[in-house]
C-alpha cells in the first residue's frame, strides 16, 4: 500500500460563499469518482484559495459530505503570484492505494484546466 497524492483544480466566477462551496464539492466528488476512492482511504485533503476568495472556508463543502465528517482536513492561501490564475481552488488529497503514480487521475476543471493541460481529461 503506498500514500499518494492526487491533484484537483477548479475556478469560481465570484467570491461568494454558495460558489466556493458548490465549487470545492464538485471538484471532490469528480477527483473520487474517477479515481475510485472512499473516504476511508483518504489521509488528508488540503485546500488552498487564491486570495480572491475569502467568503467562506472551502472545507466546509466537505465536512458535511457523508463518510467525511472523521477526514483531517487543511484550508490555506496560496501565494499570491502576479499573473497567477484568479478565483482558484486547488485539492491535494493524500490517499491510500495499491495504484502507481501514473494510474493516479488528477482533476483540473473549468479555468483551472489551463493549469495542467497535459493531465486535463474530457
Amino acid at each position: 500500500m503506498y500514500n499518494r497524492g492526487i491533484r484537483g483544480a477548479t475556478t469560481v466566477t465570484r467570491n461568494e460563499e454558495a460558489e466556493i462551496l458548490e465549487a470545492t464539492a464538485s471538484l471532490l466528488k469528480e477527483v473520487v469518482e474517477r479515481n475510485q476512492i472512499e473516504p476511508e482511504d483518504i489521509c488528508s485533503v488540503w485546500i488552498t484559495v487564491t486570495p480572491d476568495l475569502d467568503a467562506t472556508f472551502p472545507a466546509r463543502a466537505i465536512r458535511v459530505l457523508s463518510g467525511w465528517d472523521m477526514v483531517p482536513l487543511m484550508c490555506s492561501t496560496e501565494i499570491p503570484v502576479k499573473g497567477g490564475l484568479p478565483k482558484c481552488i486547488r485539492l491535494l488529497i493524500q490517499v491510500n492505494t495499491n495504484k502507481g503514480q501514473r494510474e493516479m487521475k488528477h482533476v483540473y476543471l473549468n479555468e483551472a484546466q489551463s493549469l495542467r493541460p497535459d493531465l486535463t481529461v474530457s
